[in-house]
């Protein structure tokens, strides 16, 4: 089993103060200009108007702004965040339930072994930059379990053995896509840097406790991703499977985007629709349609 990990701070209180401070100084030094403008009361009849201040001037000011800015939106960056994708969504970084969700995982790995590992909780944004995404699958919780979970969705690491519900996927394939054969494995990095978004709702959970991360502030962070794809984003395509996935597409604006929906490929409900279901083949269709390259689903 893996250790128990402690997770720094995701926030460096010093460089925070730091940035702030540029943004105070930015904004005092237009302030400050603008107090060296005497009012019309205090002006004296032969003092010379005073100038305003130059474009140049202006510029720098906005330039040293922008410039703390993102300095402050690179310090609240969780660590292992894909750089496109925190250009994307770092609006939510400085959000009180997204201080409280990273205060809350710190505090559990200090107690408890959670899964993923820390560095491994965004993989999902490591794998291709934000506008090269195509498809979207939305998974529910990681796996609990020892050497599982490894921020992708349905996904294990080697060699761990495929779940049952990546082996129902397997057969699904299996039926679906000419040539496909069982990998041998279930690390699904090879759909994820080909543009497949594997995002779990939940996105750590406490060792053998299914769930127990749920209602935390994940679930806000993830329909924030989901929202982002579907307003930036053209014709991606969402498969979304069993009920959860489908409660959590609802906001996909589907006049944009391509929706397929199915029963989970759980063993509880796979026989009811998954089966036969043919998500991967139209997946593909649909890109080609849109003028995009398919996914080589048989690259794992």
């Amino acid at each position: 089993m893996i250790g128990q990990k402690t997770i720094h701070s995701f926030f460096s209180p010093v460089s925070k103060k730091r940035i702030s401070k540029e943004l105070n100084e930015s904004e005092e030094e237009a302030e400050n200009s603008k107090k060296l403008k005497p009012s019309a009361a205090e002006s004296e009849p032969s003092s010379p108007p005073s100038c305003p201040l130059s474009p140049e001037q202006l510029e720098r000011i906005a330039r040293n702004k922008r410039a703390a800015l993102e300095k402050l939106s690179s310090a609240q960056t969780p660590p292992g965040f894909g750089e496109s994708w925190r250009t994307g969504l770092c609006a939510e970084f400085g959000k009180p339930y997204f201080k409280q969700l990273m205060s809350f995982v710190s505090e559990e790995r200090k107690r408890h072994t959670v899964y993923p590992p820390a560095e491994h909780v965004f993989t999902w944004t490591q794998m291709c930059d934000i506008r090269d995404v195509k498809v979207v699958i939305l998974g529910q919780d990681p796996y609990h379990g020892p050497n599982q979970a490894h921020g992708l969705c349905f996904s294990v690491k080697r060699p761990v053995s495929p779940p049952p519900s990546l082996e129902n996927m397997y057969k699904e394939l299996a039926s679906d896509i000419e040539g496909f054969q069982h990998p041998g494995h279930g690390d699904l990095t090879g759909w994820a840097k080909q543009g497949v978004l594997l995002l779990n709702a939940v996105l750590t959970v406490r060792a053998h406790q299914a769930n127990s991360h749920k209602d935390r502030g994940w679930e806000n962070f993830t329909d924030a991703v989901v929202q982002w794809l579907s307003d930036n984003q053209q014709d991606l395509v969402f498969m979304l499977w069993g009920a959860y996935a489908q409660k959590k597409g609802a906001a996909i604006n589907r006049k944009r985007h391509h929706v397929l929906q199915a029963v989970h490929p759980s063993p509880l409900s796979a026989h009811r629709g998954f089966f036969g279901c043919r998500h991967f083949s139209k997946a593909n269709e649909l890109l080609e349609k849109c003028g995009k390259s398919p996914i080589d689903w048989k690259a794992l």
